[in-house]
C-alpha cells in the first residue's frame, strides 16, 4: 500500500488584477493614518484596512461604490483579509482632483507711441 501525502494547496495571497475591472485606483498603498487623512484626497477617497500574513495595512482607493473596493481586495488577498472600509478624510471633488491649472500665455503689450 502507498501512502498519499496530501498537500493543502495554499491561495496566493497577493493575485494581480486589474484595477479597471473594478473601477477603482489605489492613490496611497500602505501608508500611515496620518498620510491617509490628508484633506487634499478627493471625496470619493475610501480608507480600506487589511491583513497580509499577520500585519494589518492601510490603503486609499478612489472608487465610485465601496463595494468595488470590497470586491477587488477580496479578489486581491483572499477571504478575511479586509477589516473596515471608511470613507475618507478628502474635500476636493473628484473631477477637479489632480488636475493641473492651464498656463496662462502672457499678453503681448503694445508699444507705446509717444507724440
Amino acid at each position: 500500500m502507498t501512502t498519499k501525502t496530501e498537500k493543502k494547496a495554499e491561495p496566493p495571497k497577493q493575485i494581480e488584477k486589474n484595477t479597471q475591472q473594478y473601477s477603482c485606483q489605489i492613490i496611497l498603498e500602505k501608508t500611515t493614518f496620518d498620510k491617509a487623512e490628508d484633506r487634499n484626497l478627493p471625496t470619493d477617497a475610501f480608507n480600506v484596512t487589511y491583513t497580509v500574513d499577520g500585519k494589518d495595512h492601510l490603503d486609499v482607493t478612489r472608487s465610485e461604490k465601496m463595494a468595488n473596493v470590497f470586491d477587488m481586495y477580496y479578489d486581491k488577498y483572499g477571504a478575511g483579509s479586509v477589516k473596515s472600509i471608511n470613507y475618507g478624510c478628502g474635500t476636493i471633488r473628484p473631477n477637479l482632483w489632480n488636475v493641473k491649472a492651464p498656463e496662462r500665455k502672457k499678453r503681448k503689450r503694445r508699444p507705446r507711441i509717444d507724440e
